[in-house]
């Protein structure tokens, strides 16, 4: 087992054997919080592309998918984004790998601007770097849709 495995592995297990609904994290930028559920999840995915999203996940607040505000970006949340640049409003879904299509909304966890809306909360920033390398900045207007404001916890 990797080094990095092996990390995943005993994170995802203190985070199940947590009693704790959060837990403290020191991060740069916007405090993030994802559910429990959606932090195994995303932790067990197989990529090359995950580091990113690891990075993430490490600097997280993780709480019970009943407590987490509705206004925070979870999986399969329809998020609307404003350019800091330009002004203009995009809708996203945020989903899995396999679900993802860009023609639909449908934007992948993994890609930059899914895996830097993760675990937002309206009104903050998200940022990062397209294919290209270019630096983009957009305001999370609000959290249109999020199944656990609808009680679906298991999604």
């Amino acid at each position: 087992m990797s080094r990095f495995s092996s990390r995943v592995s005993s994170h995802i297990a203190a985070v199940l054997s947590s009693d704790s609904s959060s837990r403290s994290t020191q991060a740069v930028g916007p405090q993030r919080t994802v559910t429990k559920l959606d932090f195994v999840r995303l932790s067990r995915l197989e990529s090359g592309h995950t580091a990113p999203l690891q990075e993430v996940l490490e600097t997280t607040d993780i709480v019970r998918s009943e407590d987490i505000a509705p206004n925070v970006v979870t999986m399969a949340s329809q998020v609307e984004l404003v350019d800091d640049t330009t002004g203009e409003s995009q809708r996203l879904t945020l989903c899995y790998p396999n679900q993802a299509d860009a023609s639909e909304g449908r934007v992948s966890v993994l890609s930059p601007v899914g895996t830097s809306v993760l675990g937002l909360s309206a009104g903050d920033t998200a940022t990062w770097r397209t294919p290209h390398g270019e630096k983009r900045r957009a305001t999370l207007a609000a959290v249109v849709f999020q199944p656990e404001a609808g009680g679906d916890y298991l999604s």
